[in-house]
């Protein structure tokens, strides 16, 4: 991580009694105390990142590398303090390992203070130790801990252990005891706990170059060189003159009593530390109150060869650790040549549950695909069988009224006195259109009959979506078979006027049409909600084709596809039940062309942008 002189706008003194530490970027001395802010010729104090009892800390940034660093601050004074800071510095200095923070030569100086005046009630200590050093980029072990408060997975665990452990053979051959082994004492370079997945911690600890994942030991402020050490019993250990460093709960007894310490402190520390991550419990909370020793196995299960490590590691009894480094990675080596045959028997478990996983998946998504299919089908079964059933009562009702009005109309036409009366009136009245005569008579009071008989049946279905008005459904039954009669008549009558072959063509095509004016414009008084003339040119086209078709295909007799004139006083019964079953039949094939706009025709021009 880098961080350029453009994104900061201010930098911190590092004088631990400066009353205002946040300085101007491009300050050479701070402004309040007089401490320099450049340390070394090199160095800029960025941020404060922490501070203890003894140090502070301060992320840097190194004018010659271009990169952030760490820098250590001692507070205390005392003559033992800085005893163990010029420990820490050289032992880290001699260092070369990529599992402990660097330090470079000339990266431990004292900084002088511009105003050498002690601040009242502060020591006179005038000079400040510094030391530079890497910056770790990624998280510690008890940060990765939060993540998982049950405890860590078991192959974490021994990774960590395995390069802990490398780590601290290294230190080891040194005479070097590190003293405060425990979880915010180990980092993972490069991990962030909200990114930890089991591939970012695959790290090889044959591997001495810097990679992902690798464990780090930091915080060598209690290191102590040792000379020669000798394993006693517990009972036996001698009481020494040392400086005591305890963390509670990681510690092993003889650094709390101040005997002799050993590469079998560290061992303590790092086995309390594992039991720690695999339980997710604080060390101290599973010890047994009358042994003091740690009751975790119930916890977490693992390898039982891993759990008899960790047991021997964190023995009171410091003969019965491990003595060496070399001691516990045979005894890891073993642990992981098994633990890799578990993994592998693991991964094929994985595997399986993941095929599983997305078969059961599939097999979800396609039974929820036919569920969405059955459900599409049964809708359109659905749809079509209340079509079908609209559209064949559109045409029983269509053909009851078209047959009833025709009937009643013909008997008030023929055996009453209204059909007389009525023709008496229409007797010299002759309609002239475009020269043609056209004689009404009685037969006019059938055509509004049927079309009277015809709307309130198609009415009365309420399919369709209708909003039943019988009033105006009969009246416009009434003008639109009129109108479709007086269309056949002039077709008829008008080939004795017109005699050029368009002009025929032209009647001709009137008189197929005048089904179609009949049911077109009864079509407008039935109560659509929508589109009433796209659904009358649907009507009256689909109709006029109907009744050319059976004319076509001579399955009526051609008597039975035409309005009807009687031109004698009464009908005969061929006659009569010729024009009542034309205009039952006209009804029925209206009903089932509104079925046809309405189900299929409307719902495709609607697809196709109809609004």
């Amino acid at each position: 991580m880098t961080v350029h002189q453009s994104v900061l706008s201010t930098i911190h003194c590092i004088n631990p009694h400066c009353l205002s530490p946040i300085q101007a970027w491009g300050n050479n001395f701070c402004q309040s105390c007089g401490t320099p802010l450049l340390l070394n010729d090199r160095y800029i104090p960025l941020r404060k990142l922490s501070a203890g009892g003894f140090a502070k800390i301060y992320i840097i940034w190194d004018q010659k590398t271009q990169t952030e660093r760490i820098l250590k601050v001692l507070l205390e004074s005392s003559p033992k303090a800085l005893e163990l800071f010029d420990q820490e510095a050289w032992i880290l200095a001699s260092m070369r390992h990529s599992g402990i923070p660097r330090v470079e030569t000339g990266d431990y100086f004292h900084l002088r203070k511009r105003n050498r005046q002690p601040a009242v009630g502060h020591s006179s200590q005038w000079f400040l130790p510094c030391l530079v050093m890497e910056k770790i980029d990624g998280c510690t072990l008890e940060e990765i801990l939060e993540q998982y408060p049950q405890g860590c997975p078991d192959f974490y665990v021994i990774n960590w252990l395995s390069q802990a452990v490398e780590i601290l053979w290294e230190l080891h051959r040194r005479k070097i005891i590190h003293r405060d082994i425990k979880p915010s004492n180990l980092m993972l370079r490069e991990i962030q706990p909200s990114t930890l997945t089991k591939s970012s911690l695959s790290y090889s600890f044959h591997h001495q170059r810097k990679k992902r994942g690798q464990l780090v030991i930091i915080d060598f402020g209690g290191v102590k060189q040792i000379s020669n050490y000798r394993i006693q019993p517990r009972e036996t250990i001698a009481k020494r003159s040392t400086t005591r460093l305890v963390s509670p709960g990681y510690s092993p007894p003889e650094q709390i009593n101040g005997g002799e310490i050993g590469p079998f402190t560290d061992f303590y520390a790092l086995g309390r530390t594992c039991i720690h991550l695999l339980t997710g419990q604080y060390p101290a909370d599973l010890e047994d109150p009358l042994t003091g020793k740690l009751k975790w196995r119930q916890l977490k299960p693992v390898h039982p060869a891993l759990a008899n490590l960790l047991d021997d590691m964190v023995s009171l009894d410091v003969t019965q650790r491990p003595a060496t480094a070399a001691e516990v990675q045979v005894r890891l080596a073993k642990i992981y040549r098994r633990q890799k045959r578990s993994l592998r028997i693991y991964s094929l478990a994985t595997l399986a549950t993941t095929i599983k996983n997305l078969l059961i998946a599939q097999l979800k998504n396609l039974s929820e695909n036919i569920n969405r299919l059955f459900f599409t089908l049964s809708k359109i079964f659905n749809q079509i069988v209340s079509g079908c059933v609209d559209t064949i009562w559109e045409m029983v009702l269509g053909a009851v009224g078209g047959s009833i009005g025709a009937t009643f109309g013909l008997i008030f036409a023929y055996w009453s006195g209204i059909g007389d009366r009525l023709a008496s009136i229409f007797t010299n009245l002759i309609f002239l259109v475009w020269d043609v005569p056209l004689n009404i008579g009685p037969e006019i009071l059938v055509f509004g009959l049927a079309g009277l008989g015809t709307g309130v049946g198609l009415t009365d279905v309420g399919g369709l979506g209708q909003r039943r008005r019988y009033g105006l459904a009969a009246f416009m039954g009434i003008i639109g078979y009129i109108l479709g009669g007086l269309c056949w008549q002039f077709s008829q009558v008008g080939s004795s006027v017109y005699t050029t072959k368009e002009d025929l063509i032209i009647l001709e095509i009137m008189g197929k049409l005048s089904v179609g004016v009949a049911t077109g414009v009864i079509t407008l008084g039935l109560g659509l909600r929508k589109h009433n003339f796209i659904y009358t040119l649907i009507v009256a086209s689909l109709t006029a084709i109907v009744f050319l078709g059976l004319e076509q295909l001579n399955i009526v007799p051609e008597l039975f596809l035409q309005f009807s004139v009687v031109n004698h006083s009464q009908p005969n019964l061929l006659e009569f039940f010729a024009s009542i079953t034309f205009f039952s039949l006209l009804g029925c094939i209206g009903g089932f062309c509104l079925g046809v706009s309405h189900y299929v025709i409307i719902p495709i021009l609607r697809w196709l942008g109809l609004r």
